[in-house]
């Protein structure tokens, strides 16, 4: 199965301390659900393991993050990430991030992945994983600009992802939601909460 993901946000912070961070993959593994860093194999090549729980389905990668593109003065980057589950199945992504600074010391960060996928997760089907990734998304954006702005620990200890399960029936609800919501958008010319 094959899933595009595009995403974009603001953060406020200024570009070049997003920047600093995105390339710090120490950092990172704080924000991204489920994930650990396990080797800093060089500074564009990292081993590591992500973990996702729905419901009854746990579905565990150990794989590997690239960095094949990095242009410092842009704040562009293309990341592949690949991924093996215990069980057999694989997840594969191809990743860019591109960061533009705003006004008032705030930085938009765009984002496009194409993700391919094989195994168990796909018994969820194609919206599912769609909405997990959305929600996701959301978890990282909300734990990075948390990281950005928060004093840094004074423990020195080596960071990880806070390994939580994602509320299925919050996701079920959000896939179904989405298209309802757009509907009356549209029909109402107005944003539906």
């Amino acid at each position: 199965m094959s899933i595009q993901i595009e995403e974009t946000f603001e953060i406020a912070v200024p570009v070049d301390t997003v920047w600093q961070f995105l390339l710090d993959p120490h950092r990172v593994v704080t924000s991204l659900p489920g994930a650990q860093l396990e080797e800093v194999v060089d500074d564009r090549t990292f081993d590591g393991v992500v973990k996702i729980k729905l419901g009854a389905l746990t579905v565990r990668y150990r794989g590997r993050v690239q960095l094949t593109e990095v242009d410092d003065q842009a704040h562009q980057l293309c990341m592949l990430a690949e991924g093996r589950e215990t069980s057999g199945g694989t997840a594969q992504a191809t990743v860019t991030a591109e960061l533009r600074a705003l006004a008032e010391a705030r930085t938009e960060v765009v984002t496009k992945a194409q993700v391919d996928l094989t195994g168990r997760v796909m018994q969820i089907g194609r919206g599912m994983i769609e909405g997990v990734s959305s929600q996701l998304f959301g978890q990282f954006v909300a734990r990075t600009q948390e990281a950005l702005t928060e004093p840094a620990s004074e423990t020195g200890e080596v960071a990880r992802a806070r390994d939580e399960p994602i509320p299925l029936l919050s996701v079920i609800l959000g896939v179904i939601w989405a298209p309802v919501a757009r509907f009356f958008q549209r029909l109402f010319g107005r944003k539906a909460s």
